[in-house]
Parts: structure tokens; C-alpha cells; sequence
């Protein structure tokens, strides 16, 4: 899958197109349940009355419209865009390079570390011990590329700096002897182990969109061992937005687009005075009024947001077998699990999938041979 904007399309829950951030593109939202006359794949029917239909019919066909029918339309604004930069400003242009820099991140990262001994019911914690150092890896090669996001020296004295428990977590500055250092742009920094359990990232993005300056930037590294039980980590293409839209967009759909019980409160409350590059004490948060699920900031699950990045970077494969696969098999392996049911499982799934290969596999067969009776007939 190449590279694009995961723009979060306006078929979410009736929200308008919107563009989204650079990384892999996102998803819209249409139902996937029940849409009536339409292409969801579940729940579709055609339009028109039913064969032999009686009153005993129609009445479960009004109850299937109503258990099965599409969400109702929120009404609310549409979908936020990225912020509207001024194309002569050497910001804008610096942002642009960075974007197309990050997104070719793997051919810079360099990480010389070995992991081994790792037991793999324990593989899930290497996104605790690694992930700051991995972390500190990508704002050693974007130091190292300098060249390539300023092949014109207009930002000579300025460096990417790592700062702890602050948001962004990097900043492009320039130290003075005199007064504060002069930040030019952020980038709020998250690395994610593919083989993690959750199989999506599981940061949580609650600051404010006024914290975030117009050229910051929000970017989620994937990562992996290239053993995949061990050897040294290797970077996969990153999802790259606007840090300012993805705070946006996260309040729109809590507010706007995300299913929700009727009635449920969709407030949240924004820390008044919110401004970029804040103080390590500043309010930044935004808090909802209700969130029982403590799903808020969970960028993962907005949909729109990265849907296609997930699914791209979980379809990745490593010694030939994709990410999901190992998470799966992984995920069969743990601390409790009964060895006789761990390999019967693994049976059950290699026969469902050699199932739906053959399947597949006949009729592509199938296909070919109409394809050559066409060939041979119109010769």
C-alpha cells in the first residue's frame, strides 16, 4: 500500500470529506451493517415488495428495518481539515520536507542494539523497554538527515531534541545564550511494537488542539524485531499528520461520529489558555464529560483517523509470514494457555485458511478457463 492521505472521508457517520494527514490513507466510516438497497455486504436487501409477502411478512420485514437499518445521520459540522498553511512560509515548506523525510524513515533508522531471551509470551513488553530508545533512534536520524529537510542551511543552530514527559516530545530548536531557545516546529512522537497485544497502537492523544502549533506534527513509528522473536529492531513506514488535526478530528468524532447510547454526554471540556510549546505544569489536556469505556485519546479506535495505517503495517511480512499472523499465533501462546488446546486452535485456523485458499485458488480457475473459452469462441 503506498503512501497517501488518510483523509477521514465524510461517509463517517455523515461527516463531509475533509483532508486528512500524510501517512497511509485512512478509512471512511459507511455502516457495514444493514444498509437498506445498498453494498454493505451485511444485512443488504433489494428495494420492492417480497414474493408471497403476507402481513406476517411485512411485519418482520418493518422489524428487520428496524433492528438492521443504518445509523441515523448525526447532524453536527463537518469532518476538520488539516490546518490551512501559508504556502511562502519557510515553515510550511520546512513541515513538507520533514513529511516526506519521515515517511522514508526505514531507509535512515539505525538501531545497532540485539534482543535475545526474550521469552515469547513476554514479547509484549519490549513496547515498555524499548520504545523510548527507539524513539530517541528516530530524532538521532532526523539529525542525521539534515541535509535532506534543509539542503538550503535556512535553519542552521536549529536541532531535534527529545524532551521527557513534555509535549511534543521533539522539538526542532535553537539554543541562545539569551532568553529561551527558539522552537521552530514539534513533533508529538509515539513508537508502536507491531507484536504488542492490543494489535494497534495504545498511546493515548488527549492534548488539546490549542497546544498544538499549525506545522506540528503527530507521528506513530511501527516497529519489529527482524527475527521477529529477536535481532535488532527495524522501523516500518510511520503514520505522519498534523498534530492540530488529529486533535480535531479526535473531538469531532468523540463528539460527532462515534456510536454512543442515545442521550449520552458528548461534552468535553477544553483547558481555557492553551497554547503550543507549553509550560511542563500547563493544562493541556481535554477532558470528556463522560467516558466510561476510558477510550477518550485513543486514537487507534477514531475511525477516519489511521484505520489504513494499522491495517497496512498488521499486513506487513517478516521472514514471509505478516505481522498479524504472528500476533494471532502469539496471542494463542499464553502464560495460561493449555498446550492441547494452543495446537488444536492452530490446526483449526491452518484448515480454515487452506480452505479459503483452495477456494480462492478455484475460482481464479475458474476464471481463467471462461477466459480462455472466450479467447478460443471469438477466434
Amino acid at each position: 500500500m503506498t503512501a497517501g492521505s488518510p483523509a477521514p472521508r465524510g461517509d463517517v457517520s455523515g461527516a463531509s470529506n475533509a483532508s486528512g494527514a500524510n501517512g497511509v490513507g485512512g478509512v471512511g466510516g459507511t455502516s457495514g451493517v444493514g444498509d437498506v438497497g445498498g453494498t454493505s455486504g451485511v444485512g443488504d436487501r433489494t428495494d420492492g415488495p417480497a414474493v408471497g409477502g403476507g402481513p406476517d411478512l411485512e411485519a418482520a420485514a418493518a422489524e428487520a428495518d428496524g433492528l438492521f437499518a443504518a445509523e441515523p445521520e448525526i447532524l453536527g459540522p463537518g469532518a476538520p481539515a488539516e490546518p490551512d498553511l501559508d504556502p511562502d512560509d519557510p515553515l510550511t515548506h520546512l513541515q513538507a520536507r520533514l513529511r516526506t523525510l519521515l515517511l522514508g524513515l526505514p531507509a535512515y533508522f539505525e538501531f545497532s542494539n540485539h534482543v535475545a531471551g526474550v521469552n515469547a509470551t513476554d514479547l509484549h513488553s519490549l513496547n515498555t523497554l524499548l520504545g523510548t530508545s527507539i524513539e530517541g533512534q528516530v530524532v538521532k536520524a532526523l539529525n542525521q538527515q539534515r541535509p535532506l529537510w534543509d539542503p538550503d542551511n535556512e535553519w542552521l543552530g536549529y536541532t531535534f531534541e527529545r524532551q521527557s514527559q513534555r509535549f511534543p516530545d521533539v522539538r526542532l530548536v535553537r539554543k541562545s545564550s539569551t532568553g529561551g531557545p527558539a522552537i521552530a516546529l514539534g513533533i508529538e512522537l509515539k513508537g508502536w511494537f507491531l507484536l504488542a497485544k492490543e494489535g494497534e497502537p495504545s498511546f493515548r492523544f488527549s492534548t488539546t488542539a490549542g497546544a498544538c502549533a499549525d506545522h506540528d506534527l503527530l507521528v506513530v513509528v511501527p516497529w519489529y524485531l527482524d527475527n521477529v522473536l529477536s535481532g535488532s529492531p527495524v522501523a516500518a513506514q510511520p503514520f505522519v499528520a498534523s498534530a492540530r488535526w488529529a486533535a480535531d478530528y479526535r473531538t469531532y468524532y468523540w463528539q460527532h461520529a462515534r456510536d454512543a447510547a442515545r442521550g449520552t454526554d458528548r461534552g468535553i471540556h477544553h483547558p481555557a489558555g492553551a497554547r503550543p510549546y507549553p509550560a511542563r505544569d500547563a493544562q493541556i489536556a481535554d477532558v470528556p464529560a463522560y467516558d466510561g469505556g476510558k477510550n477518550f485519546g485513543r486514537v487507534a479506535r477514531v475511525r477516519g483517523m489511521m484505520d489504513d495505517f494499522i491495517q497496512a503495517s498488521n499486513e506487513l511480512e517478516v521472514l514471509g509470514i505478516r505481522i498479524q499472523d504472528w500476533h494471532r499465533f502469539l496471542r494463542l501462546h499464553s502464560d495460561q494457555a493449555d498446550p492441547d488446546v494452543v495446537s488444536e486452535k492452530v490446526e483449526r485456523s491452518l484448515r480454515q485458511a487452506l480452505h479459503d485458499r483452495s477456494a480462492a485458488a478455484a475460482a481464479e480457475a475458474m476464471r481463467a478457463v471462461r477466459t480462455l473459452g472466450d479467447v478460443l469462441g471469438s477466434g
